[in-house]
């Protein structure tokens, strides 16, 4: 029986040493297949860009063939990097080769702060003289905005169209936790804190209620104003149309209520393509797609390399959270420290899309931010987000620039601890102890806390939040009440955040680069370097294997529905910093 059980044992083991060897040796045939598959990019005369963007935009997005061919095999659109997006546009903007771009982004799967960034480098990429048309079977609110900056706009008939006003939603679990017999613990400064509220609450507080009132409000007055400059319909009709649902009108309403030119079929629209850059009908279109776009280089007016260097250095995801792609403080403050004693680096931005995170964790990456902006010009840019943590480590920056539907502010902070006695009691499990000092088992999920931990616990959050306006009034060069006048745990849109001095300047990550170059007196000689830098393509692949595949198959569920982006914050607290700088909620505007 024990030969048995022992060969039985090995054939299992070695089974499982086989798979391994075989995904290993799969992935890097794939890895060679996907090398291996790419060409040098070429652009012909008369080409159109084609922006699709049918993926995730994520700030930054580093050359990984791999991940890319993985992401094809599962059927998924690989993300794409705002950056590239930026720097095609405005590439093509100089490019003689390049007489238009052709928009079919029906689903942008992005932010309205990175959407703005984009819809101004369109705007920009119109002064040289050239067209953008978009088509799309079926437009969201904010692919329909990103579309708005088009010459043309057309829908496919029988399509759809979001156009209906802004609406945050909230999911609360406070019944569903009462039943299962778990009280949430709740530690926290910030009337406007409303991280906790999912878990205490039925509903929004008032608090609540009118922070988030006030920012999405805002967000879209600023929508209408730019759908406004570019399609003449004045802000009361936008309204109007707004409260009529274009999704659920006929296809006259659309056209009659200017928001679309024309009901075009794609064959229609490729017709019209032909014509705008004379190409005969007999033929197809030169064009080239923006992934592949941006690997083109277009030389500029610049004489030479320069030896001055801007760096952007990116900050994006959760701080020191359960996500594998999010900002772990000790890698982004080494990459900070680098470009601090860098020479050649002149100046920094350091461009933030953040909802925040560990408190520690925003204090370690302030204190690089601090000595940085101390030695030389830092500035930050923020993208979607840069609440919470996220602004703690923007407050010590020379200048802030945020787009007006950013949303930012939150200085505030939580604790939240679960107490699961209840749970334990009704599924029968029971728990014992032995201490040797009074608080030796602080905190513990197996019993309620004590009036004199909740004491030690309440004032551990009001140090930090004292240490955090402390870190925002130093910065903003303003005082300790001022600032707390304007946190506990508010959030702001952009916009908002310029009239109470928590932003400087309205602008994206362009500006900030501006700024930079003009803080370090080398506005007309300097390049541009991104940090950290980028992988090869082998320690990409090694990085892969060694718990990116993993974390993408979770991101996968993770990530699926609101619901499960929900489960993947409480799942996240089991790991967390007890003491949380972050953003109400998992905030997401349609």
């Amino acid at each position: 029986m024990k030969k048995f059980l022992k060969y039985t044992l090995a054939v299992i083991v070695g089974s499982f040493v086989t798979i391994g060897i075989l995904l290993i040796g799969f992935f890097i045939m794939v890895g060679i297949m996907a090398a291996s598959s790419q060409k040098e990019v070429t652009v012909k005369d008369n080409s159109i860009l084609v922006l699709k963007l049918d993926g995730p935009i994520v700030e930054r997005k580093s050359s990984d063939p791999i991940s890319e061919a993985f992401s094809e095999l599962l059927g998924e659109t690989a993300p794409i990097g705002l950056n590239q997006i930026l720097s095609s546009i405005k590439k093509a903007q100089r490019d003689d080769r390049i007489k238009g771009i052709y928009m079919e982004s029906g689903i942008v799967m992005g932010g309205y702060a990175s959407i703005e960034e984009i819809r101004n480098a369109l705007l920009e990429f119109k002064k040289a003289g050239k067209f953008i048309i978009s088509f799309a079977s079926i437009y969201s609110q904010k692919s329909y905005y990103l579309a708005s900056a088009a010459d043309k706009v057309y829908l496919n008939p029988g399509g759809m169209l979001e156009f209906q006003g802004i609406s945050a939603n909230r999911t609360f679990f406070k019944n569903t936790l009462e039943k299962l017999g778990i009280e949430m613990q709740v530690f926290r400064h910030g009337e406007f804190k409303s991280a906790v509220e999912p878990f205490t609450r039925t509903e929004m507080s008032e608090a609540a209620r009118l922070q988030t009132q006030t920012y999405t409000h805002s967000i879209w007055r600023h929508i209408l104003t730019k759908i406004d400059a570019s399609r003449k319909l004045g802000l009361e009709k936008l309204n109007n149309i707004a409260d009529q649902v274009p999704m659920f009108q006929n296809e006259n309403f659309l056209i009659q209520s200017g928001l679309v030119d024309a009901l075009k079929y794609k064959d229609q629209v490729l017709i019209e393509l032909k014509d705008s850059t004379n190409t005969n009908y007999k033929k197809d279109l030169n064009s080239i797609n923006i992934r592949k776009y941006a690997d083109v280089y277009v030389p500029d007016n610049k004489k030479g390399i320069s030896k001055n260097k801007i760096a952007i250095i990116y900050a994006e995801g959760e701080i020191d959270g359960s996500d594998s792609e999010g900002i772990v403080s000790d890698d982004l403050s080494r990459t900070i420290r680098q470009a601090r004693r860098d020479s050649t680096i002149k100046a920094v931005v350091l461009r933030i899309n953040s909802p925040g995170g560990s408190a520690l964790g925003s204090e370690i990456i302030w204190r690089e931010v601090k000595l940085t902006s101390d030695t030389k010009p830092l500035i930050v840019s923020m993208g979607d987000l840069a609440a919470s943590g996220g602004y703690y480590i923007a407050c010590a920056a020379d200048t802030i620039v945020a787009h007006p539907n950013t949303l930012t502010g939150s200085i505030g902070v939580f604790g939240l601890i679960p107490n699961v006695k209840g749970l334990f009691n009704k599924i029968g499990i029971t728990t014992d102890r032995v201490k040797t000092n009074k608080f030796a088992d602080m905190p513990a999920i197996d019993r309620p806390f004590t009036p004199d931990e909740k004491e030690l616990m309440q004032a551990f959050v009001e140090n930090t939040y004292n240490t955090f306006i402390g870190r925002c009034a130093e910065g903003r060069k303003t005082s300790k009440a001022a600032i707390d006048e304007i946190g506990q745990g508010r959030v702001w849109s952009g916009k908002d955040a310029l009239e109470i001095n928590l932003v400087d300047v309205l602008g994206g990550i362009g500006r900030a680069v501006e700024i930079a170059a003009q803080k370090a007196n080398i506005a007309d000689n300097f390049r541009i370097v991104e940090l950290p830098e980028e992988l090869t393509p082998m320690e990409q692949f090694l990085k892969n294997i060694t718990g990116d595949a993993k974390a993408y198959m979770n991101n996968l569920f993770w990530n699926s529905s609101e619901y499960a982006r929900t489960l993947r914050i409480i799942n996240g607290m089991q790991d967390s910093y007890p003491i949380q700088a972050r953003i109400p909620y998992e905030i997401s505007l349609n």
